[in-house]
């Protein structure tokens, strides 16, 4: 039998899935190249982790806790609940840490954020109702869920200091208009991937307002939040939310390691019928049974063991990572100023986060992947084009440099390369045209 793409679902052909597939592509013809592609935890946060141990750590909780060893054993060897099994670890640091008091029945852990996304989607969105905002750029992650699920997505525009919310109560109105209410917005505050921006403390209260008032949802992602200097910490949505409307997603991809595919959602609000009153979460939960029955009890146990290693606190899980990115992320901001500074400026110019793992570089041309092939092949240098970041196409001159994989050695001959790669290819020429 022979399949023609009209007979699949539309979303196969949305560029938006293959992006990752095209840089991985990419990477592997030129593997001598340095890559500012991929936004991966560095490998030095991989060397100690100890799986054993942290199994063994998690299991003699569950003794202490009064199950008998074989009942604990089992406990990991079997299918286990969907709703999760270190939920009461986990939302102990979510509170401790971060002032988010959500009790371990309003968590669900998921297969990572991505699977945390697609569920509260799926849960909050009936089929043609409602609308999904999102920051102009956006995680890519997101606007696939949203594609999978057809649920339509309109963009808010995105600054440095976070989300426009002018844009978004102007959006807010229109899709009222049209008889298409805003449902929810997925955001994320500190540090977004790719934009770099973060929503200071007045922002996150405005929006948590505004969110009351037009009576959407905020979908909360916080997997870059951890990355903030000691003392800039600025609460979660989800710390300040007083009124249910935030839904937050975390991951521990980058505070633990990504391999373990674990995350969680925090879905608090009340969903009331004629049959009583349950939490959003078991809603996710009973999703979650159809979608992939648990996630894995044996990564659970990883999580949960390091966790308590680390006095079951994700400040101290996190801490040493943190001063990494901090580190490589000084370095690449440093190194631009130093390699391509004013020489450069201001066809070439750059933003400055003060966390996460990206920058974004602005050109005087487009930023496609043509030029990635002369930047990969010619100078040796990977970078991510943000087009596919925008739904707008508003980024189409602009380029995404993570600093989360690297040395401190290869981010300054990359940025090194990249300035050759600027002046040679992009600046020279197009000053000459325009004279």
């Amino acid at each position: 039998m022979r399949l023609h793409p009209s007979s699949l679902h539309g979303s196969l052909k949305d560029p938006v899935l293959g992006s990752i597939g095209f840089l991985n592509e990419v990477m592997s013809r030129f593997p001598e190249a340095i890559s500012f592609a991929p936004g991966a935890p560095h490998p030095d946060t991989l060397e100690d982790v100890d799986v054993q141990r942290y199994v063994e750590g998690f299991l003699d909780h569950l003794v202490r806790e009064g199950r008998t060893p074989e009942q604990a054993r089992r406990l990991l060897l079997e299918y286990g609940p969907s709703r999760g099994i270190v939920n009461g670890i986990v939302s102990d640091a979510l509170r401790r840490d971060h002032g988010i008091d959500a009790a371990p029945g309003a968590l669900v852990i998921t297969v990572g954020a991505q699977e945390a996304m697609l569920l509260v989607l799926r849960a909050l969105f009936r089929p043609a109702q409602g609308v999904l905002a999102v920051a102009n750029p956006c995680f890519v992650g997101i606007i696939g869920a949203a594609r999978l699920l057809d649920i339509d997505v309109t963009p808010v525009h995105e600054s440095a200091h976070g989300i426009d919310l002018d844009g978004l109560e102007e959006t807010c109105r229109t899709a009222r208009e049209k008889g298409r209410p805003l449902r929810a917005l997925y955001v994320a505050p500190d540090f977004s991937n790719p934009g770099g921006a973060r929503m200071s403390l007045h922002c996150r209260r405005r929006l948590l307002d505004l969110a009351n008032r037009e009576d959407f949802l905020v979908v909360e992602d916080n997997a870059y939040g951890f990355t903030a200097t000691t003392g800039s910490e600025l609460p979660s949505l989800k710390a300040l939310d007083t009124r249910q409307r935030v839904v937050h997603i975390g991951t521990f991809a980058k505070v633990a390691f990504p391999g373990a595919r674990v995350g969680y959602v925090i879905a608090d609000q009340q969903v009331t019928s004629s049959s009583g009153t349950k939490l959003l979460a078991d809603e996710v939960a009973a999703l979650k049974s159809m979608v992939t029955v648990n996630t894995s009890p044996l990564c659970q146990a990883v999580i949960g063991g390091m966790l308590l290693e680390h006095g079951g606190s994700l400040v101290e899980l996190s801490r040493r990572k943190s001063e990494i990115y901090q580190r490589n992320l000084t370095c690449l901001v440093d190194a631009l100023d130093r390699y391509v500074g004013d020489a450069l400026r201001p066809d070439i110019r750059w933003n400055r986060p003060q966390g996460g793992f990206f920058v974004r570089v602005h050109l005087p041309v487009p930023a496609d992947s043509a030029l990635l092939q002369i930047s990969a092949g010619k100078y040796g240098v990977l970078w991510t084009p943000m087009e596919q970041f925008y739904l707008d196409k508003a980024g189409d001159h602009q380029l995404r440099l993570s600093c989360s994989y690297l040395d401190v050695k290869d981010i300054e001959e990359g940025v090194r390369r990249l300035a050759a790669f600027f002046a040679d290819e992009i600046v020279s020429p197009h000053r000459g045209r325009t004279m």
